[in-house]
């Protein structure tokens, strides 16, 4: 017993025990240079298994997650020095792990010099900053009154070391910088991000007048980095097209959607007028004059011109697709989704399969349909 209380005095010199009979011990237990408090009420046979560990808040808030083993400890430990060595041992993977998830904050230079830099860039750009200053949005408008936004991830070691930088773009963003330069800063960022919005305007402006003159089927809620868009045509038809940020009035991937007897002369259109793209028009203005047509309007299209549920599952979107498969009579022309299509002619007895083709009946008018299955289905 006198060995054990000397080895305790050694290892835990700030905790003592507060009676005679050695049953109750309070104090402080220190790892990695801090002291935290507690206090190890034991029974009459100093057993640890039936002992009461109280802890301070700090030490309760260090150990949250740890509680399991620090019973299990309690449990096995033969005595108490056993056990306070086993929670120390605790106490460091603890510490560790927290100070892995959070670093010590930076120095004071640190936030002044970011507050003097948003005080020079106009406290009017931002938009929001957290309570440690390592995450801040700033607002910018383009040639075109677009609002954009772009999102600052700073390190510890700022300026030193380039903060990760976040944008709805189109096109990759990558922010020059060079620390021993003292105009590597926010406002070397601000002024690179306005750069960047001007080499984009002419993208933008195309993608808007699309969305706003056209109806868009997909996507539902275009983003700024979206490329692509799906367009309505009518007769269940649609195009595809996938924009060239770099390039916006050059002529962009396409692609028909729709039965074969609506496409087929779309693109036939297309190719004997290709010659008519003019890059100096609207790619909207250039999609009208190769296919010799007029896109309609969302609100000039109805229901009964446009069906846009499925004709088997009803619905228009379905795990993300919406009907993109449709019936190439023109006197029915409903639409499917490709998965419901694709399982519909699957457990039609009638049904045949070529490679990756499928030929049945049209679940509605009952006349042969094909569909060409992507690779997720085969």
């Amino acid at each position: 017993v006198a060995e054990m209380e000397a080895s305790l005095l050694r290892q835990c010199p700030l905790l003592l025990p507060q009676n005679r009979a050695k049953t109750v011990y309070e104090g402080f237990i220190s790892v990695q240079g801090r002291d935290f408090h507690l206090r190890i009420e034991l029974p009459e046979d100093l057993q640890m298994k039936n002992a009461r560990l109280l802890c301070s808040w700090q030490l309760k808030t260090i150990l949250n997650g740890y509680h399991q083993i620090v019973q299990q400890r309690m449990q096995h430990s033969p005595d108490l020095m056993s056990f306070l060595m086993e929670l120390k041992m605790v106490l460091e993977v603890a510490l560790k792990k927290k100070q892995e998830l959070c670093p010590p904050p930076p120095p004071p230079q640190f936030y002044s010099s970011l507050i003097e830099e948003i005080g020079i860039l106009g406290w009017d750009k931002l938009v929001f900053v957290d309570t440690c200053l390592s995450t801040i949005k700033l607002k910018a408008e383009d040639a075109s009154g677009r609002k954009h936004l772009i999102t600052l991830k700073l390190k510890a070691k700022y300026p030193a070391e380039s903060p990760d930088c976040f944008v709805d773009f189109p096109v990759p963003f990558s922010v020059s910088w060079t620390p021993q330069v003292s105009c590597s800063s926010l406002i070397s960022i601000y002024g690179q991000f306005l750069a960047a919005l001007e080499s984009l305007k002419a993208f933008w402006d195309v993608m808007d007048e699309i969305d706003e003159k056209t109806w868009v089927l997909e996507p539902e809620k275009p983003t700024r980095s979206a490329t692509a868009r799906r367009i309505a045509l009518g007769n269940n038809a649609s195009i595809h097209i996938e924009v060239d940020p770099k390039h916006p009035t050059m002529l962009p991937e396409t692609c028909f959607l729709g039965a074969d007897h609506v496409v087929k002369p779309l693109g036939i259109k297309l190719s004997r007028n290709i010659h008519l793209w003019d890059p100096e028009n609207s790619l909207l203005q250039n999609l009208k004059d190769v296919l010799e047509i007029d896109f309609p309007a969302r609100t000039n299209l109805e229901k009964s011109d446009f069906s846009m549920d499925c004709g088997i599952c009803y619905s228009y979107q379905l795990d993300g697709a919406i009907p993109d498969q449709v019936c190439d009579n023109p006197q029915c022309a409903q639409p499917f989704h490709q998965i419901c299509l694709y399982e519909w002619l699957r457990g039609l007895l009638t049904s045949r399969q070529s490679f990756n083709i499928i030929f049945g009946e049209c679940p509605y008018c009952s006349k042969p349909i094909t569909l060409k299955m992507s690779g997720r289905k085969s």
